[in-house]
């Protein structure tokens, strides 16, 4: 059961730092004008989303799962169904950040950067209660 719950924190890492980077590219990418410099974004944006972010949340997920149904981690626990919440949460901005990159990729981008650089304060948040809640399991 530890290298399971170990692969859930490293993987839990990988999704985090991908999704802190990738807003913060966007508010970069939402400032230039460059055409060789967007060009460079959008590859970086595609990369981390697709290459890192996505699959570290997919084997955050499944290892998650699998410490859950596999192991009883959390069963008939308040945390654990808050802490889920907040996966859902965290799943759903993901999400929002695909939507985003595919808004750069098209040229689409109507938001400014100081949308993004708050935008990009979001998932401190998620992970701040998420650990929390893991960690104390208040209820």
């Amino acid at each position: 059961m530890l290298w399971v719950k170990a692969f859930h924190i490293i993987f839990m890492v990988t999704w985090f730092a991908g999704l802190f980077y990738l807003p913060r590219l966007f508010v970069y990418h939402a400032m230039t004008e460059d055409p060789a410099t967007t060009g460079q974004f959008k590859v970086m944006e595609r990369k981390l989303y697709f290459g890192i972010a996505t699959p570290g949340g997919i084997l955050t997920i499944g290892f998650g799962l699998w410490l859950w149904l596999g192991y009883g981690i959390g069963d008939d626990s308040g945390w654990l169904w808050a802490k889920l919440a907040l996966v859902l949460v965290l799943i759903a901005y993901h999400l929002w950040c695909g939507h985003m990159v595919s808004q750069f990729q098209q040229d689409r981008n109507t938001r400014s950067h100081v949308f993004y650089r708050w935008f990009n304060e979001f998932p401190v948040l998620v992970l701040v209660a998420t650990v929390l809640l893991a960690v104390f399991k208040p209820f």
